[in-house]
């Protein structure tokens, strides 16, 4: 079967008649146009394109097709519009993922003014890390991800847009106050999923130690109560601290590895009006 967004990415290389050229075009990675183009040689059965030196060129059938797959886009965007200014805000649906920290924050105060502002949107909330949230996005399952990500690992190219809606601190929980990361380097640490100890592990790189991990837990109650039970140290989102902060505990900023959270999205801009305005209101939320 067809898919229109590989359509729109032959559509594009036929226009620009380069991967480079139609990548930017369609903010995608260039392995990510060629991955799609792969898809829909092998969903119609025939060889749409072919390598010339150092480019490519579409071939007779490439052609035919996108000449039909411009038409389609087109009635498709047409389509769209005219629903979208029928219908704008009064009705629809909008699927948001975010991982805990900003759901437990940011998202209900985004998702109460959004409904507030439009009676007849439906807001659905998933909690999800990251790399799933992502996936998630990719696959079509949701419209926005939110997605922390280090000021040091920046989100990759992937065919994903962002918008930056807001800084997260990052802190040491520890027993002790006014603490520091480097007081901990024979200590015991609390890690999390793969991308969180990837962090750590960079936190306490920079203070000159690998850390020793012999716990793992993503949820932030268990971790501080890990803590307070002298389980041993560990790092936390100043979000995570916000939604949750057990008494006992105490916690110090580490200003040089902050966090910025980008609302995701996926495909060809414009975005729908329910997804920029949930957008909108995860900005002024945050």
């Amino acid at each position: 079967m067809l898919n229109l967004v590989h359509l729109k990415v032959l559509a594009a290389v036929a226009r620009h008649g380069s991967v480079t050229e139609a990548a930017k075009e369609l903010h995608y990675s260039q392995p990510s146009v060629s991955h799609h183009l792969s898809r829909l040689e092998e969903a119609t059965g025939a060889k749409l394109v072919q390598k010339v030196g150092r480019g490519i060129r579409l071939t007779p059938e490439g052609t035919l097709l996108a000449t039909r797959a411009a038409e389609i886009i087109g009635r498709v965007d047409a389509a769209a519009g005219e629903l979208a200014a029928q219908v704008g805000l009064r009705a629809g649906r909008v699927r948001l993922a975010a991982n805990a920290s900003v759901l437990a924050t940011i998202v209900p105060v985004a998702t109460a003014a959004l409904v507030d502002a439009h009676p007849g949107l439906t807001v659905n909330v998933i909690d999800r890390h990251p790399v799933e949230a992502l996936q998630m996005l990719r696959n079509g399952e949701i419209d926005v991800a939110l997605v922390p990500r280090h000021a040091h690992a920046p989100l990759e190219d992937d065919g994903v847009r962002t918008v930056h809606v807001a800084d997260d601190t990052v802190h040491l929980v520890s027993l002790r106050a006014d603490d520091s990361v480097a007081n901990h380097r024979h200590s015991a640490w609390i890690g999390g999923c793969q991308y969180c100890q990837g962090e750590l592990v960079a936190i306490c790189g920079v203070a000159g130690f690998a850390p020793r991990i012999e716990s793992v837990c993503d949820d932030m109650v268990v971790v501080q109560a890990l803590v307070a039970a002298g389980v041993g140290v560990t790092t936390l989102p100043g979000l995570s601290l916000r939604a949750h902060r057990l008494p006992g505990i105490h916690t110090t900023e580490i200003p040089e590895f902050a966090r910025r959270i980008y609302a995701v999205t996926y495909g060809e801009p414009p975005d729908p009006p329910a997804t920029t305005a949930l957008i909108d209101a995860v900005r002024a939320a945050a």
